[in-house]
């Protein structure tokens, strides 16, 4: 099961990745000998019941959880062979994260939140493409404001600038909108499908909702976990149909 064509390069990949929590009589088979591949420059949509292993998918790819038995890979690097320092410099430089609760520091400016990971990592931002990201985001006028003077909306869109700013080589989205509006969440979802679309951004989101599915290039559905299916050019309906049919 992959999502991808030959013609597209991987992201990221799992080969026969399997996450065992507990032993013996406690032991909960979170991923099953799971196979896929994500594709560079493509929104995809990860789907499932709960505890279907969707985000322990997305922890174990993006560097923030370890596999039982496996292999992850990030580009050409296999995530399983890195010390943790190694490990540490990936995530910072390679990767970007969107949580659904947004992980603002609320002492700092939205600019200052943004630029975060730069500073922490010692590099200056690219001027153009930070521009770039600030205006795509609709934040030119918020940037000297702090958390507490955003709205969720506002600050979650932060949180997306923040994970773009780095130009990282995958952002990896947990349920992004779980905590927005409907109107809020449809300009993050549209926002991500256009940093995709239109700046060759890779997102991978974690979504239990048809909706913001439909937003995406492609959808990896899993059950138990298994890879159970994967969907092209999903609609909300189409998704809602491939999940009641799981």
């Amino acid at each position: 099961m992959t999502t991808t064509t030959t013609a597209t390069r991987v992201a990221a990949r799992a080969v026969h990745a399997t996450k065992v929590y507990g032993s013996e009589s406690t032991e909960v088979r979170a991923l099953d000998d799971v196979s896929v591949d994500l594709p560079g420059g493509r929104f995809t949509a990860v789907m499932g019941p709960s505890g279907s292993g969707k985000s322990t998918l997305m922890h174990c790819v993006a560097g923030l959880d370890t596999l039982t038995a496996g292999q992850v890979f990030l580009g050409p690097l296999e995530l399983g062979a890195l010390s943790d320092k190694e490990l540490t410099i990936v995530r910072r430089e390679q990767v970007g994260f969107v949580f659904q609760a947004f992980n603002l520091l609320p002492t700092l400016t939205a600019l200052e939140n943004i630029t975060l990971p730069l500073d922490l990592a010692g590099t200056k931002p690219d001027r153009d493409w930070l521009d770039t990201v600030v205006t795509t985001v609709g934040l030119g006028d918020r940037l000297t404001h702090h958390p507490s003077e955003l709205s969720g909306g506002q600050q979650q869109r932060v949180a997306v600038a923040r994970a773009l700013a780095s130009r990282p080589q995958i952002v990896f989205a947990d349920e992004p909108t779980g905590n927005l509006d409907s109107r809020a969440g449809a300009e993050i979802l549209g926002f991500m499908a256009a940093a995709v679309r239109d700046m060759g951004q890779t997102v991978v989101m974690v979504t239990h909702d048809p909706l913001a599915a439909s937003y995406a290039d492609g959808v990896v559905f899993l059950a138990d976990g298994r890879v159970a299916g994967h969907l092209d050019d999903p609609t909300p309906q189409s998704v809602l149909d491939a999940l009641k049919a799981l």
